[in-house]
């Protein structure tokens, strides 16, 4: 389970990520925060994997708390969760080593986008564990963990489909590192089956997803879908 710190200094916004977060299968909140001093009370204790963090806060910025962190040897990841989208900002940020940079405001199928790859990142390193790393595609696999799939545009979605729920099941194929069923993709998302089937239907037409056939005992296939990279 990866423990979370939310911090924003609005009360509503930092419970709303916070019930985001609960959302997302492998992932607790493990505290709340409304303050760079509070968030840095928090992380000193230890117990934090991820901290989800607002730039904007009563004390501090919150590049001055990971600049903090850094000094003081917390190596927490850090996810960058506000309404600051200036290049200045966003330059900083990723030198601090912010793993993601999520602009408000922004849907769940966004964020869990996000968590999904921070998630196959931490996966990919325990995979290689103390053992080091053997070359250049095990590099190319943890950086390609942090990459989100890129969300289809609203225009041109059939009647009755979302860009949220599109959003949502394009982030389970990118990260899967397989095909999956229509049933499975509905598993890993919470939405029907039959609902499934009609999103990966369309996103197998635009070439967005491949199709490929399983045969099995019974002898009708069975449809399984691979993310296409861009």
């Amino acid at each position: 389970m990866i423990d979370v710190l939310v911090v924003d200094d609005d009360f509503r916004v930092a419970e709303i990520n916070a019930k985001y977060v609960g959302k997302v299968p492998g992932f607790r909140v493990a505290a709340r925060a409304h303050s760079a001093a509070q968030a840095l009370a928090v992380v000193e204790r230890g117990t934090i994997d991820l901290v989800l963090l607002d730039h904007y806060l009563p004390d501090q910025t919150g590049l001055d708390l990971v600049h903090r962190m850094r000094e003081q040897g917390h190596g927490t990841d850090v996810i960058m969760i506000t309404a600051a989208s200036d290049v200045t900002t966003v330059q900083q940020a990723m030198r601090l080593g912010a793993l993601h940079y999520l602009v408000k405001p922004f849907t769940f199928a966004a964020l869990r986008a996000r968590l999904d790859s921070y998630a196959a990142l931490r996966r990919t390193v325990d995979r290689v564990g103390g053992r080091g790393l053997t070359g250049q595609d095990q590099v190319d696999r943890m950086f390609g963990a942090l990459r989100t799939a890129p969300a289809p545009s609203a225009a041109g979605l059939p009647s009755g489909q979302s860009a949220p729920t599109t959003d949502l099941i394009c982030g389970v194929l990118h990260h899967a590192g397989q095909p999956l069923s229509a049933h499975e993709v509905a598993s890993r998302t919470g939405l029907s089956r039959s609902t499934a089937q009609r999103y990966l239907r369309h996103l197998e037409q635009v070439g967005r997803l491949r199709l490929s056939l399983k045969y099995g005992d019974t002898g009708r296939p069975e449809h399984r879908y691979a993310w296409v990279a861009p």
